[in-house]
């Protein structure tokens, strides 16, 4: 796979030790257990796959080259790059200029850009409307387009099937900027519609199996398809695709909902005719982080720590995951960590940033998972994993412990 040249400052020396470790024993990425620290008063549970994937590394590449070669040039991002503050904030005090927020709200009118401007897309890729708005400016999009090459890849598929008469079914969250952009390139081949969860799956199911009414139907779904959608005729081929970062695992329950309604209503002998297999369309990494957090909670720990920024998808995700199994801890920052008494946490349920007191047990050994999101710097977790350390008193020295990994001795945790 491709090295990526990404700034020092987002790299960790103990963590890139572990990853390489793992990806020596384990190249084919069969082994999805953690990898077990143990400092004596605290053991770290880490998550075998965790930190930047691909697509956020070309798009932190690609950004941080932009500026390097535009010295006294605007530099605009049409949105945040990728859900992370932190590196967010980098860029911002680099001179980068937000146009948009997450939602697509403008902060800056792009009829106002320059031809000689710089624009940079984010990893979420963005809409054909867009493309089209900076392209009439004359703004060059293609040299530093960040799109994901997974999300691209997800369009490519849309665009395909479409052309051979399938529907788009999109799971995704409507606003989140991956969905728009990928709705839109659906949109300009084939019908597509957007469903959240497995709950508007079955809506789509009991109209496809004439439980519910046209009009229903259209009204749930108001404003989550494209024009050319008509649900009478346009659900009897679909193919399902999603925003690459949902759970990979609901995305596979909503298509073999869909793909058992169409064989009841077509019969098994003819459902090749009227639904697509577009399994090779989930993303990888999204795919290899949430199966490494199902095998990290095979394990028994006192509670998680997650690090990501607050509006990840694939960060809340694994947040979920964790949640239901244990006390739960999402932080955007080694800073929401207060001290041994106090975190300051995400809660998922109610959408906001709260402290929770007395959060590590008082016990002989405390056993921590530590995980992150696609969108989180190595150094963070470093960062997180050393201040939670510091909280313990007669630990083995960090060398000693990492050492004790590169002499090949099992890393692994046992369940």
């Amino acid at each position: 796979m491709k090295s990526f040249q990404i700034p020092v400052f987002y790299k960790s020396e103990i963590i890139s030790k572990i990853k390489n470790i793992r990806r020596d024993k384990n190249p084919r990425k069969k082994d999805y257990s953690p990898t077990e620290l143990d400092f004596g008063t605290v053991v770290f549970l880490i998550s075998r796959h965790f930190g930047f994937c691909y697509g956020v590394e070309n798009a932190i590449e690609i950004s941080y080259k932009a500026i390097e070669e535009n010295p006294g040039r605007k530099i605009y991002l049409l949105s945040e790059m990728i859900h992370n503050p932190e590196v967010n904030r980098d860029l911002q005090e680099r001179g980068v200029e937000f146009i948009m927020d997450t939602a697509g709200n403008k902060k800056y009118d792009i009829k106002k850009l320059k031809q000689d401007d710089i624009v940079i897309i984010p990893a979420f890729g963005t809409t054909i409307e867009i493309q089209k708005e900076l392209s009439e400016k004359g703004i060059e999009i293609i040299k530093y387009d960040t799109t994901c090459p997974f999300v691209e890849k997800v369009w490519n598929r849309a665009s395909l099937l479409g052309k051979n008469g399938f529907t788009i079914i999109l799971h995704g969250k409507y606003n989140h900027e991956e969905t728009r952009a990928t709705f839109s390139h659906s949109k300009e081949n084939a019908p597509t519609l957007v469903i959240r969860d497995i709950e508007e799956a079955k809506s789509v199911r009991d109209y496809i199996l004439g439980r519910i009414k046209k009009t229903e139907f259209l009204e749930l779904f108001k404003g989550k398809y494209s024009d050319n959608f008509e649900p009478e005729t346009k659900l009897k081929k679909i193919g399902v695709v999603n925003q690459t970062t949902m759970l990979a695992t609901e995305t596979e329950e909503i298509s073999n909902l869909l793909k058992d309604a169409l064989t009841e209503k077509y019969g098994k002998e003819n459902i090749n005719k009227h639904f697509a297999d577009t399994r090779d369309t989930l993303c990888y990494a999204t795919h290899d982080y949430q199966r490494a957090t199902y095998a990290l909670l095979e394990n028994s720990a006192d509670i998680a720590i997650v690090i990501g920024g607050y509006n990840s998808s694939n960060t809340t995700h694994i947040v979920k995951l964790c949640a239901e199994k244990l006390p739960t801890y999402f932080i955007s920052s080694p800073k929401k960590i207060l001290s041994k008494e106090a975190i300051m946490h995400f809660d998922i349920n109610i959408l906001k940033e709260i402290e929770t007191k007395s959060y590590i047990p008082d016990k002989e050994k405390v056993k921590i998972i530590l995980t992150s999101g696609a969108s989180c710097p190595d150094s963070m977790v470093e960062s997180v994993l050393l201040r939670l350390l510091s909280f313990f008193e007669n630990t083995i020295n960090t060398e000693t412990v990492i050492d004790k990994l590169l002499s090949g001795n099992d890393i692994t945790s046992e369940h």
